[in-house]
């Protein structure tokens, strides 16, 4: 039996191996799927194996599991209509293979979920339900770094922009959500589970505005603005014209207080508070 990550040179899936390798896991007993073998040559350096597979090529995924893996299913993050098409030949091999765990990372709120980001991963749980696999669905919140990743911008014009009005947002950085997978890939009691993973704490755009001003000692403010506003500013921003308003429509649902619960079941799988927005914010500045 093997722990399989897919999308293993991704930014999760990356941390998830890491996090497996700290948790005691050898090397030997993991799997990295990529459709890389140069962005995953690091991986094999460790130890890790490689198998080489395309969400986009159903042949190559027969080869990608084993009976008996257990198996990290990262979803796709294409946008272009591809994704269900991707997912069920996923879902296929691991039920061809008899794999016996597939944990996806869908998202917060799961068929409750009404944006339309969500609509893919719902249709994925259904399907995955249907295939009769043992399951754990890994209902991801909002990752900080969507907004910490790139603070370029936010410093050269002093402000946060979004289209999410007086909404919160219970994010955690990919590391918390990394070490709570690999509790549920090493340990008992997770089969046919579905987890909400969110942050400790919900933060509003004026206090992650506010937050950056105590940090970097100038004054950023929060401009909430209309959404279509908002899309026009991401595509100016480089965001490519299909990803602009599933981007938006995020922003809407933040402001429904969709992204706003914090269960604690993050903690609670990871055995650690999750890490504060400050902290992240600190992190981001040094680098």
């Amino acid at each position: 039996m093997s722990i399989v990550v897919t999308g293993s040179t991704g930014h999760l899936g990356r941390l998830v191996i890491e996090s497996l390798l700290t948790s005691a896991v050898p090397a030997a007993g993991i799997v990295a799927v990529a459709r890389d073998p140069e962005k995953a040559a690091p991986l094999a350096a460790l130890g890790v194996e490689v198998r080489i597979a395309d969400y986009d090529s159903p042949a190559t995924l027969a080869d990608a599991f084993r009976a008996g893996d257990r198996v990290l299913f990262i979803s796709s993050s294409s946008v272009d209509g591809r994704r269900v098409r991707q997912h069920t030949a996923v879902i296929d091999a691991a039920r061809a293979a008899g794999v016996a765990q597939l944990a996806y990372t869908g998202v917060l709120g799961g068929p409750d979920a009404d944006f339309d980001l969500a609509a893919d991963h719902k249709e994925t749980e259904r399907l995955i339900l249907e295939s009769g696999l043992p399951y754990t669905f890994l209902r991801n919140g909002w990752y900080t770094e969507n907004y910490t990743g790139n603070l370029a911008p936010v410093l050269e014009h002093d402000a946060v922009v979004a289209a999410a009005g007086e909404g919160r947002v219970a994010s955690a950085p990919r590391a918390d959500y990394a070490a709570a997978t690999a509790a549920v890939l090493t340990g008992e009691g997770h089969l046919d589970k579905a987890y909400e993973l969110s942050g400790d704490t919900a933060w509003s755009f004026a206090e992650y505005a506010a937050e950056l001003s105590r940090q970097t000692g100038r004054t950023i403010v929060y401009n909430n603005v209309p959404a279509e506003t908002m899309v026009g500013i991401l595509v100016g921003a480089g965001v490519p014209e299909p990803m602009a308003p599933v981007l938006v429509d995020v922003d809407k649902a933040i402001e429904r207080g969709r992204l706003a619960v914090a269960t604690g079941d993050l903690a609670r799988l990871s055995g650690r508070p999750t890490t504060p927005l400050a902290e992240s914010i600190a992190e981001a500045l040094k680098s």
